[in-house]
């Protein structure tokens, strides 16, 4: 009995399976090589620890845009991608040198503690905590002075300021508007033919009490009984024009007559004008909550029109004042806190109370004196180890009644 060949689309179909099995194969096979190389470390990877392996001294490496990275050999920071940089050499702190230890903390946040060795969820080994690590107890709330070395210091990047005199400028940019006021104009016109009758000083003073609700100074008054005197430009266009200036409340005390200013008006492109301040009204915008600050500019031109809108520049000199880095300020919302450095890395966190801020500092009211050194960048690091050295200095203190009272 003969044996029934195969019809050729059967034998078709299993030459084609064969061949895709195959390939199959071989696409796994080139799978799992790669995967496998590109899960080969090609360098060691940092923590966030700031410290060498237990029982090593030597180099460190840090990332320049996340100090809280830190190798003790070369490598790529896992954030960013960029190379470590390597830091001052550091000797290790470690139980061998009589340090008992407490906890381990969390690099980024040392509220969270560990009785053991651990790792965070970004893979940053906890930072161990030993018993002499404490805080002297300071004037702020929650926080203690404490040292750190000039490695540490570095390894977060601290910078330094100083606590010194300074002239200090700033200036004032608000807007304001061309004058077009039929009311102040009507009653200037009503003063001016009063003010020389005989027997209308009720009227005259009347009158002037008017102005001055208007926002006139008694100067101002005193000259509008001058003839000459021409109160048009109020209402027209001329060689000399009335700006109103918006000043709010809390500058008002900078702003006074004789200041000197600068307008610019987007309606004459490539204008400037500069002028001086005639007069500050007394009296506040209640809803706005600011005050005009009255400018006489010359317009040789007459190209500004009445309610044209316009940009003021005004110049204020504070004098020479006791400053501060405005970098060095954190303010908490209750304190304004600067971190004074004494000593050999020892950092002392301070309350103080400050004035204005201009060219990038704040004049001192009180708690620095001239000549402090004062943390300018890597503050809220250095915050929180002061929270945290404070917070573990309290935790001793209770602590130890809790262990004396033990059988």
């Amino acid at each position: 009995m003969e044996t029934p060949t195969q019809s050729p689309p059967q034998s078709r179909h299993r030459s084609l399976s064969r061949i895709f099995a195959i390939m199959v194969v071989i696409v796994l096979m080139v799978a799992a090589f790669f995967f496998g190389r590109s899960f080969t470390p090609a360098s060691p990877t940092p923590t966030a620890t700031g410290m060498p392996s237990a029982g090593a001294k030597g180099r460190l490496y840090q990332c320049s845009m996340h100090p809280q990275i830190v190798s003790d050999k070369p490598g790529k920071c896992p954030i960013c991608g960029m190379n470590l940089e390597p830091v001052e050499e550091v000797a290790p702190m470690s139980a061998s040198k009589g340090h008992k230890l407490l906890f381990y903390r969390n690099p980024m946040r040392p509220d969270v503690t560990s009785p053991t060795a651990m790792k965070d969820e970004m893979g940053m080994d906890y930072i161990p905590v030993y018993e002499d690590e404490t805080a002297a107890e300071s004037e702020v709330p929650g926080h203690g002075s404490f040292t750190l070395s000039a490695a540490r210091q570095q390894l977060i990047g601290v910078t330094r300021g100083k606590v010194e005199p300074r002239d200090l400028r700033m200036e004032i940019r608000t807007v304001g508007q061309v004058a077009y006021d039929p009311d102040l104009y009507q009653a200037i016109v009503e003063y001016r033919n009063v003010v020389n009758l005989t027997g209308a000083e009720t009227v005259v003073a009347s009158a002037a009490l008017r102005l001055r609700q208007m926002g006139l100074s008694d100067e101002m008054i005193k000259e509008l009984g001058d003839a000459n005197h021409d109160p048009k430009n109020l209402l027209l266009p001329g060689k000399e024009v009335w700006v109103y200036a918006q000043i709010y409340e809390y500058e008002m005390d900078l702003v006074h007559s004789g200041q000197p200013v600068t307008i610019t008006a987007p309606s004459v492109p490539g204008s400037g004008y500069t002028a001086k301040i005639v007069a500050v009204d007394p009296i506040l915008n209640a809803a706005t909550r600011t005050a005009r600050a009255r400018i006489l500019v010359a317009t040789p031109g007459e190209n500004l029109r009445p309610r044209s809108f316009v940009q003021v520049r005004i110049e204020v000199s504070l004098g020479n004042k006791l400053s501060v880095p405005f970098d060095a300020v954190l303010d908490t919302g209750e304190h304004q806190i600067v971190f004074v450095i004494k000593g050999p890395g020892e950092f002392d966190p301070r309350s103080v109370k400050l004035g204005r801020q201009a060219d990038g500092y704040y004049e001192v009211s009180s708690g620095l004196e001239a000549g402090d050194e004062v943390v300018t960048s890597a503050n809220f690091l250095i915050d929180s180890e002061s929270r945290f050295r404070s917070a573990l200095a309290a935790f001793k203190k209770t602590a130890a009644p809790a262990a004396s009272a033990a059988p």
